[in-house]
């Protein structure tokens, strides 16, 4: 799959999740494009998965390009970045969920931000 393949894909989904829930996240993005699973992203929300990278489908430089373009399509809608808190669901204390297996903060910020139309 090449790059422009890959735009071309986040940007049919993207479209559909805008118009679907009227915001965009990676994390649905990557279920739209069965990269992740919702079961997976359930398990990860539990803590039954330590972060989203290990399961998700592609390898990483793929990941950063579906990223990548999920950035560029927000900014040519005008769409609103909005960083996230992910926290685990269940019983017991609640911790920050990781995305990715390093940590990073740059590549957890890329994971959490969403993308919101902006208020009229």
């Amino acid at each position: 799959m090449t790059t422009k393949d890959i735009e071309n894909r986040v940007y049919s989904c993207a479209a559909q999740l805008l118009h679907e829930k009227g915001y965009l996240s990676p994390v649905d993005l990557l279920v739209k494009m069965e990269r992740l699973t919702p079961k997976q992203v359930e398990d990860w929300r539990f803590n039954r998965i330590t972060n989203l990278e290990r399961v998700t489908i592609g390898n990483l430089s793929k990941l950063n390009k579906i990223l990548s373009a999920l950035r560029k399509y927000a900014q040519e809608q005008n769409l609103k970045p909005s960083i996230t808190t992910y926290m685990s669901w269940g019983k017991g204390p609640k911790r920050r969920l990781r995305f990715s297996k390093t940590g990073s903060p740059y590549l957890e910020r890329q994971y959490s931000t969403h993308y919101v139309l902006p208020k009229k």
